[in-house]
């Protein structure tokens, strides 16, 4: 039991009202006493007073996982077994991978309240809830006493699958989502035959089936669809690079939240998708799988995804992956860069895959660099970032160029535009036939 801020300030009121007969007024002493005497007797009250851990109870609610980047919360359900209502404020000890936040306060009485902390994963892997702390206050508030309670909690912070789960929704059910997605239908687009339908006027005469309409003696047309049964593969990169944070999360997370939300579209379009990861060494991979069940496949994959200290070994990832596909494939290159001179390897290495292969190159870009190299310098220190952050951003643009020139598909997006970007580049380029 400590002594309250309240507490300390009286006290310094009591010395300066001691200070009284030091000045002279000797009369005054017997003020002084009975002041002092006051409130040594409402400080001894109101500590007899202040709540014990039996005048209290409490029972601990936890979250079964947490989401990377989305916000839960750590419940206490409080009670008091008798007396007044108790002020009460709740602290937890969290491990690294948890924003810290400031304490919680509340009010404990005789029927349940409940204490809600927040918790706001930023890294995947395991959280740790270490220590309660709570503290609760006197009627008076000269006083107030701490309890603990060693909680090693470990929940397991997934990827934010909720995420993933309604943008997909979204953009399935609602047209407004999709306005800048090419997801309308074009006729005669595709080579897989759909269905047969009388020729009407304004109807391509290309798509006029001559057989059926010389059997039938009318004219019909074909009406085809995209091919379906493709197979695209997400190549993650999980390099140092990666494990940089970039708007709040690191730069893979966001890739793994692009990455599960274009398989999720995908295999609802009837494709084949798996997921390969690479950094120093080899990561944990899946093989291309079909239909909806296998979506849980793929996220416990990505949820093992680990950050990693190391540079990027792009002839080994690449190079290892081009192996295994035995089919061509679209491959979503998922990773991120600095300048021309450390992307010449990964360049070659993407060279040789898009002989073969189509590749789509996504990289994040820190809307920083924007910000920074757009703002008017003030002084020469400015100067020099926006300078730095204009060549960074040039090499950015070199560097997609040359990917362009190799047929590769590329994206330079920031963090919040990943997911749109990637499902209107795949829609695109299922329209087309390219794969």
């Amino acid at each position: 039991m400590h002594p309250t801020q309240r507490a300390i300030g009286t006290f310094a009121a009591g010395l300066a009202i001691s200070l009284i007969p030091a000045l002279g007024f000797t009369r005054a002493w017997p003020v002084v006493i009975v002041v002092w005497g006051a409130y040594l007797l409402v400080l001894g009250i109101d500590g007899v007073r202040c709540p014990r851990r039996r005048n209290l109870r409490w029972e601990v609610q936890r979250p079964e996982a947490l989401y990377v980047g989305q916000f839960a919360a750590f419940g206490l359900e409080l009670s008091t077994v008798s007396g007044p209502n108790v002020p009460m404020r709740m602290a937890v000890d969290l491990s690294d991978n948890l924003t810290p936040h400031r304490d919680v306060s509340g009010l404990a009485t005789r029927e349940t309240s409940i204490l809600e902390y927040p918790l706001e994963p930023v890294r995947r892997g395991t959280a740790t809830l270490e220590t309660l702390w709570l503290r609760s206050t006197s009627p008076l508030g000269l006083w107030h006493r701490t309890f603990t309670e060693t909680l090693d909690l470990e929940i397991p912070v997934l990827p934010n699958t909720p995420l993933v789960r309604s943008t997909a929704l979204r953009f399935f059910a609602d047209r407004t989502f999709r306005a800048g997605l090419k997801v309308e239908r074009y006729r005669g687009d595709g080579t897989e035959f759909e269905s047969l339908k009388d020729f009407l006027t304004g109807d391509d005469h290309r798509t006029i089936d001559w057989k059926q309409s010389a059997r039938h003696r009318r004219l019909y047309c074909r009406h085809n669809r995209a091919e379906r049964n493709h197979q695209i593969v997400m190549a993650i990169d999980t390099g140092v690079l990666m494990s940089e944070r970039l708007a709040g999360l690191a730069k893979l997370d966001h890739a793994i939240n692009g990455a599960l939300t274009l398989a999720y579209v995908g295999l609802a379009g009837g494709d084949r998708v798996g997921i390969f990861s690479f950094g120093a060494t080899l990561g944990p991979s899946v093989e291309p799988l079909r239909g909806m069940r296998s979506m849980m496949s793929l996220v416990h994959l990505c949820g093992s995804l680990s950050y990693s200290h190391e540079e990027t070994n792009y002839t080994l990832g690449l190079t290892t992956l081009a192996q295994r596909l035995r089919r061509r494939s679209l491959i979503v290159l998922l990773t991120d860069f600095v300048d021309t001179v450390t992307a010449e390897l990964m360049l070659e290495n993407i060279r040789r895959m898009g002989r073969r292969h189509l590749v789509i190159f996504a990289s994040l870009r820190d809307p920083l660099l924007g910000q920074v190299s757009r703002t008017h310098p003030g002084d020469v220190d400015h100067l020099n970032r926006a300078v730095v952050a204009g060549n960074l951003l040039q090499d950015r643009e070199v560097v997609h160029r040359r990917l362009q020139r190799l047929g590769v598909h590329t994206l330079d997006v920031e963090p919040a535009g990943i997911t749109a970007n990637l499902i209107n580049q795949y829609l695109d380029i299922k329209r087309r036939e390219l794969v």
